[in-house]
């Protein structure tokens, strides 16, 4: 596959449909199935459930309806640069957590059959705000976890997409339930989490035209190039036959490792790194969501 330069990712129609995804497999759950454990840590099913229509309200609340967001205790003076530093990243994610927490606590006064009949709502209104966005247009959030305060809808849209997606597939995780793994539901979730590249690589140096490929197996797997082009990281579509580090990776392992569902030590036994093994091993800390 020649280089080309990475693409926005369009997922609006898919909204809808991983939503009725989700809706019919928590239908489908048995009384037990609510609490077993995830592999969102402390999070049973749930809590991730629970989770999901946190972030729909939000979503509506904050966007749809210019409802006041809920301010930090501690302001954080803006980043004079375009990436945010480390230290207003650290209290951004602070911040969220808590958000989560104090959300998880009480939505266990929830019933199952009523988190359901919340998230039918909720989800449908979801679609129509997202199907009414410019996708061009500057987004509500930036996304953080690729170094950007400001994100264009179709990116912001993209990160929500890929949130949704994990989310239902760590209680399918939980439940057995067949996965949505078939490219249709997973490769726009792996071509956004690698939007965050150039964010992870930001502060390693190599020598100007340097390459490094990653190759995810898998049918909804894919390549893509970072290449050092002006003293910075740039991503591309497609391999680089000049690459001097190379990162293999079956597509089960690139969704978990990027969402926090593999530990370093037992990706590094799973992803092959084939050259310069310092360039390749950034990709085993990277992140692709807040954390």
């Amino acid at each position: 596959m020649r280089m080309k330069p990475v693409e926005p990712v369009f997922v609006t129609e898919l909204f809808c449909q991983i939503h009725d995804q989700l809706l019919s497999l928590l239908r489908n759950l048995s009384g037990d199935d609510w609490s077993k454990p995830t592999a969102a840590r402390q999070w049973v099913v749930k809590d991730i459930a629970a989770h999901l229509l946190d972030g729909d309200i939000r979503r509506l609340s904050y966007q749809r309806d210019n409802a006041p967001m809920v301010p930090r205790e501690t302001p954080i003076a803006p980043a004079s640069s375009a990436t945010t530093s480390n230290d207003e990243y650290r209290d951004l994610v602070n911040f969220l957590n808590q958000l989560n927490a104090d959300w998880i606590k009480a939505a266990k006064r929830i019933s199952p059959r009523l988190l359901i009949e919340f998230l039918e709502v909720t989800g449908a209104q979801v679609c129509e705000l997202f199907s009414s966005l410019d996708p061009f247009a500057p987004a509500l959030f930036g996304v953080a976890w690729a170094g950007e305060q400001e994100s264009q809808n179709w990116f912001d849209l993209a990160r929500e997409y890929t949130e949704k997606w994990h989310h239902q597939q760590q209680i399918r995780d939980a439940v057995g339930a067949p996965p949505l793994t078939s490219r249709k539901w997973l490769f726009p979730v792996l071509d956004t989490f690698l939007r965050g590249l150039p964010y992870t690589y930001r502060g390693e140096q190599a020598e100007e035209g340097s390459s490094v490929v990653f190759i995810i197996a898998g049918e909804a797997g894919g390549a893509w190039t970072l290449n050092r082009e002006g003293g910075a990281w740039k991503l591309y579509a497609g391999e680089s036959d000049t690459a001097v580090s190379q990162v293999r990776m079956e597509q089960d392992v690139a969704w978990r490792l990027l969402t926090k569902g593999l530990s370093r030590e037992e990706a590094a036994r799973r992803v092959e790194i084939v050259g310069d093994y310092r360039l390749g091993e950034l990709f085993l800390g990277m992140l692709a969501v807040m954390a």
